[in-house]
Parts: structure tokens; sequence; C-alpha cells
């Protein structure tokens, strides 16, 4: 009895994990598409998407590991995006292993980016950095577009933070974590 428990748990956190990971498959939305390719070089979309997307995805773990309530979460959440990312529509076969090694470089920024301590808002702008950084844009030292980009990857850490509540609950009495809404994140 006890294996059969087990493996219907492992199996129920499994599922979990690929609901949070479909969550983290959002398409970015067109406005936010357009202002990041209006910062690119060749105004090119389609890089402006794929870093909104790697951005969502990525800071989609870096909540997994630092917010989730099991320590087995993140390992799970990682596989299950490893295997989204294996039948991913939009990244040609031929270049899975590209789209895997781009993902882990802003994997490692972002989590680098928010794991120094210090204010919501420097974690706003190296975030906005990192993100204009990846795309190509002229505009890192605009302070205006990175505080634009930090708001934005902000919101997309506090939507992957509720997507991993709703997906694998929360700690019962817990006071909720501590995600800066992007205008406050912007105005420190």
């Amino acid at each position: 009895m006890r294996f059969w428990r087990e493996f219907v748990a492992e199996r129920a956190l499994r599922r979990r994990a690929e609901t949070y990971v479909r969550s983290l498959h959002a398409e970015p939305a067109e406005d936010d598409v357009r202002w990041l390719a209006e910062r690119t070089a060749g105004r090119d979309a389609d890089h402006a998407r794929w870093e909104l997307r790697y951005a969502l995805r990525a800071l989609g773990l870096v909540v997994a590991r630092r917010d989730a309530l099991d320590d087995r979460t993140a390992s799970v959440v990682a596989h299950a995006l490893t295997e989204a990312l294996r039948h991913d529509g939009h990244v040609a076969s031929g270049m899975r292993k590209v789209a895997e090694r781009q993902f882990n470089a802003r994997l490692t920024l972002y989590a680098d980016a928010l794991s120094v301590r210090g204010p919501a808002a420097a974690s706003a702008k190296r975030l906005g950095r990192a993100l204009l950084e990846f795309s190509g844009s002229d505009s890192v030292r605009e302070e205006s577009a990175v505080a634009r980009a930090g708001e934005l990857l902000v919101a997309y850490e506090a939507r992957a933070h509720e997507s991993l509540r709703a997906a694998f609950g929360g700690a019962a009495g817990a006071a909720p974590a501590i995600v800066s809404p992007p205008a406050q994140a912007a105005a420190e």
C-alpha cells in the first residue's frame, strides 16, 4: 500500500508541475512584444516575443525554486519545463539544443538578478537590464526603458508566483510572499 500511495502522490506532483508549466507558456501580450521590438535592432517582433517567452519561463523556474513549499517542486517543474521545450511547436527540431542553451543563459542571469539582496527596485532594474541586453536593445542605458522592462518582468514574476500557488497551494496561515507590484518597483 505504501508503494501505491507514493506512486499516486508522485503522479499528482507531476500533474501540478505540468499545470504550472502550462501557465508559463502563455504568449506575451502583443503590446509588450511591440514595445520590446521597438527597442531592438531591426525591430524584430519574433525575437522580442522569444525573449519574453524565455523570461516568463525562466522566472517561473526561479519562483518554483524560491517559493515552493516542497523541496521536490523545483525539480519536477524543471523536468516539466524541459519536456515542454522538447515538444514546443515554436522551436524547430534542429534548434532544441540551442533553445535549451539560450533558456539556461537567461535562467542564470534572471536568477542572479533576483538573488542579490536589496530594494525591490534594484532587482527590477537588474531584471530590466538583463531583458534589454538579451533582446539586443540599445536602450540598456535609458532609465525609462530599463524601468519599463523591469516592471514587465516583475509582473511576470508575480504572475508566476500566483500560478505556483494555484497549482501547488500555499501554506495554511502563511503570510503572502513579498512580490513587488510593477508600479511600486518602478517608484522605489
